[in-house]
């Protein structure tokens, strides 16, 4: 589960799944690798449906756990 704060100031929490089956580490470093990138995108989920994260309109992104984040 991410929570993106986005450059307008919305917060908005969103799940990020690799199917790689990489370890929670490797998932973080890639999150954090893709969107520093001008052309980074993520497809993350919010609620059922498919979202595309730019990494030009993320601020910030914290990570928790799996759930609502409190």
């Amino acid at each position: 589960m991410l929570r993106v704060r986005l450059v307008s100031g919305d917060t908005m929490d969103v799940t990020y799944d690799d199917r790689a089956g990489a370890s929670e580490g490797e998932v973080i470093d890639h999150v954090v690798t893709t969107l520093s990138e001008d052309s980074g995108v993520l497809r993350c989920r919010h609620g059922g449906r498919l979202l595309v994260l730019y990494a030009r309109g993320v601020a910030t992104v914290e990570v928790a756990p799996r759930g609502a984040v409190l």
